[in-house]
């Protein structure tokens, strides 16, 4: 399979269930090793695959937030400038002394999102999962997300959502049983 996605631009990935959508995804985000063939990517990567993915449950909300800086290469001094608007869009300033362990999956997934989105991207890889919990954190998430996509980062999200998909992507990879069925503008 081979595509080449462009800079600066937001992509969806769609398909049905099975399809290999989220097994890209990880590859392009190097969480996952292709079988065959090779990935480039240029630039820092985020990923937002599995809610809590790369969080240590006994860690606390503020550790993980330091451990993901130093895995993503940040001095402990630019996890400091970044750590209060983190902590202030998870909306987590009480429960940030807490293990990990303990926290909701909606808390955990606020926190992956805030990371991911404030530490990383210059490439952002996104599972859909970033667009639970509650309508009014969906809807500043997407926020930030389209916040993003105006600075020109590159972006791409595995969604079931085509409403989603065709208001935000420039374009789009279909994809079903592991191959590449279609890739260009949503419309079409």
């Amino acid at each position: 399979m081979y595509t080449n996605f462009n800079e600066n631009q937001f992509h969806g990935l769609i398909g049905p269930n099975g399809s290999g959508k989220s097994t890209l995804l990880k590859i392009l985000a190097r969480v996952m090793a292709p079988e065959s063939g090779r990935v480039e990517t240029d630039g820092r990567v985020g990923a937002l695959l599995e809610l809590g993915a790369g969080f240590h449950p006994d860690l606390t909300g503020i550790e993980n937030v330091y451990l993901s800086g130093a895995l993503l290469g940040l001095s402990e001094g630019e996890v400091d400038r970044l750590l209060p608007d983190i902590i202030e869009f998870a909306e987590l300033e009480r429960f940030m002394d807490m293990p990990v362990k303990h926290f909701s999956s909606g808390m955990t997934a606020r926190l992956g999102f805030a990371v991911a989105t404030r530490l990383a991207p210059e490439v952002l890889f996104m599972d859909e999962t970033f667009a639970t919990g509650d309508a009014r954190f969906q809807a500043k998430a997407l926020a930030r997300v389209a916040e993003l996509k105006s600075r020109g980062h590159t972006l791409v999200l595995v969604s079931h959502n085509l409403d989603l998909i065709m208001q935000m992507a420039d374009e789009v990879l279909w994809i079903d049983l592991g191959q590449i069925h279609r890739q260009g503008n949503p419309r079409t």
